[in-house]
């Protein structure tokens, strides 16, 4: 009798403090006013939006063999795939939607979602990449005009080391530009654990406390 009032307290605790019903009602409320690239209005701002999501799943493999359709209906497209880690990317634009279909495959127990403004480095990239492309049209033009071979040998060492830079750059905004065109989005697979034989009064007995203490 005492262990029976003893299960009967935890649940009640637990019933007292759990919000976790209306979880996936909340989230997808958020999804429809989360910010996307779209909503960015200001086109000369340069932001990545990420996104993470933790789905609670009875046979995750399920889900992983889903998500090629998926990406293909967004066109998007498959990173990873694993037990417990699947990432894709897809078309900032269409993130909100994304989440929301992966959310309808699972019950969601977590979620992120960020945006990170690289316009900063993004501007100084580009200024750099034009100020070296000027700089290697004038030794060009000087490579044309040496003298000798010792003047020659110098610019194109020069040429060489700007040419490095210019496709350094070129590879950084290019990086940028794909990132911010397509939001990376970090699946958190878990697997759902049936309860057994014993665990279903006290399922029981938690859902009839809650009812008379929590709603939502």
């Amino acid at each position: 009798m005492k262990n029976m009032l003893l299960c009967a307290t935890l649940l009640l605790c637990l019933a007292s403090c759990g919000t976790h019903t209306s979880y996936s009602a909340r989230y997808l409320s958020d999804l429809r006013s989360a910010p996307t690239a779209e909503a960015a209005a200001d086109k000369n701002r340069v932001v990545l939006y990420n996104a993470s999501i933790t789905l609670l799943l009875k046979e995750p493999d399920s889900l992983n063999k889903k998500l090629p359709l998926l990406t293909k209906k967004y066109d998007g497209y498959v990173m990873t795939v694993g037990d417990e880690l699947s990432t894709i990317r897809v078309p900032a634009a269409q993130l909100s939607n994304v989440l929301q279909d992966l959310s309808a495959m699972g019950k969601v127990t977590a979620r992120s979602l960020s945006g990170q403004d690289v316009t900063d480095d993004y501007t100084d990239y580009t200024i750099r990449l034009d100020n070296a492309e000027k700089a290697r049209q004038r030794y060009l033009q000087l490579l044309e005009k040496a003298e000798n071979v010792e003047a020659a040998v110098k610019v194109e060492k020069e040429l060489e080391r700007l040419n490095s830079e210019i496709d350094l750059l070129k590879g950084k905004l290019a990086r940028f530009d794909h990132l911010a065109a397509f939001s990376t989005v970090t699946i958190h697979l878990r697997k759902k654990h049936k309860i057994g034989l014993l665990g279903y009064p006290f399922v029981g007995l938690y859902k009839g406390i809650k009812w008379l203490f929590v709603r939502d």
